[in-house]
């Protein structure tokens, strides 16, 4: 049994896959994966499964393009999951993003599914500058999926960054 204290909480941050552009008079909320898009969210949900990836709950965007990119997470890792939309992930501030890691402190992983800036800014924010630049010197790129591990028990520690998958379509 884990001493409370050195529980960790790993978090899966995943950017949601390339999108296409909005079509005349389409909300943006409404974008769907382009092509390219839906190929990198069938890899990465394929790599996760590879790697014995699965979340004990993904929190995803409302957004057409952020369930797009969960979707395939359900035929490959595993058609239980349990998974949750919440509309603030779209259109919310990077302190969104880290209520609801909070919120899931009590769990041993979680997975958002989201949208940059945000999910580029909470990554700096969780692991550092530094770290995050050296790991993603160009940006969060498009289904990009960091893996940090959280100290569980104290919302102020920095994370560690564990791994980042990326989809080559």
């Amino acid at each position: 049994m884990q001493d409370s204290a050195t529980k960790v909480l790993r978090l899966f941050l995943l950017r949601h896959a390339r999108s296409g552009w909005a079509l005349p008079g389409q909300r943006d909320f409404d974008r769907s994966l382009d092509e390219t898009g839906f190929i990198e969210a069938e890899q990465l949900a394929q790599m996760a499964a590879d790697r014995g990836i699965r979340p004990e709950r993904i929190v995803c965007s409302t957004a057409a393009r952020c369930r797009e990119t969960a979707e395939p997470f359900f035929r490959t890792v595993s058609e239980d999951l349990d998974i949750r939309y919440i509309d603030e992930l779209y259109s919310g501030p990077t302190s969104v993003y880290f209520d609801l890691i909070d919120a899931h402190r009590h769990l041993n992983s979680l997975m958002l599914v989201g949208h940059n800036p945000m999910i580029e800014q909470l990554l700096y924010r969780l692991i550092g500058d530094d770290a995050a630049r050296e790991a993603l010197p160009d940006g969060y790129p498009p289904a990009g999926l960091a893996i940090v591990d959280l100290p569980a028990s104290d919302p102020s520690a920095s994370g560690t960054l564990v791994s980042l998958l990326l989809p080559n379509p």
